[in-house]
């Protein structure tokens, strides 16, 4: 595993500007999931200071009831469009690292050929590039959950100022999290297909493939 790590290591080092090319999908697929979640946690915390200073300046129940009806029709609307782009964005997260990984491994059919020319067990190219992935990964969810969030964050500051404060961040927080973890675990489901058959090939095959 260490020398595994080692080699997993000077590759993504040495590969760093293809491997920002290869991780845009990632970046892409979880920079649209954690926009999502940042929408969601800003209209709630918006949607509880405005009820905050409705209860403030005295509004009475009856006074909110001819609306409390469209209100909740609304609300319950918004919950099913946030729940259908979050389904959406997990769809794109997945197709997007999905052909990140294929292009990476199938690449690299070459590499591959002549490591097991040099006596490497496809055990030991399937673990190099199961490590690739998950580091890959790690980047690309974190890069891209940091452009969703911003981007969507800011959306929001434009449109109402002092969003920020009304935001629940350990919420937030979480939801990056969960992006994160996504990110990781849908690269390494991913990787691990092309990785098996590529090391699955004969070296003569794997050294004979043009990409």
């Amino acid at each position: 595993w260490r020398e595994a790590f080692r080699i997993s290591y000077r590759n993504v080092i040495m590969r760093l500007g293809r491997a920002l090319i290869t991780g845009a999908g990632i970046v892409l697929g979880i920079a649209f999931l954690t926009s999502v979640w940042t929408s969601k946690v800003a209209q709630e915390g918006i949607d509880r200071y405005e009820a905050a200073s409705a209860t403030a300046i005295g509004e009475d129940e009856d006074a909110l009831a001819p609306g409390a009806e469209e209100a909740k029709a609304e609300e319950e609307a918004r919950a099913a469009r946030q729940t259908w782009l979050v389904v959406m964005s997990l769809l794109v997260s997945a197709v997007g690292i999905t052909n990140s990984m294929l292009m990476s491994v199938t690449e690299r059919f070459r590499e591959i050929g002549t490591m097991k020319c040099l006596g490497a067990l496809d055990e030991f190219i399937v673990r190099i590039f199961l490590i690739e992935s998950i580091v890959l990964g790690f980047i690309g969810s974190f890069v891209g959950a940091l452009v969703g969030h911003g981007i969507m964050l800011l959306v929001y500051i434009a449109k109402q100022s002092g969003v920020a404060a009304m935001m629940n961040w350990g919420e937030m927080l979480v939801y990056i999290l969960i992006a994160l973890v996504i990110g990781m675990f849908l690269s390494l489901v991913a990787a691990v297909p092309p990785a098996m058959r590529a090391a699955q090939m004969p070296p003569a095959a794997a050294l004979a493939t043009e990409v």
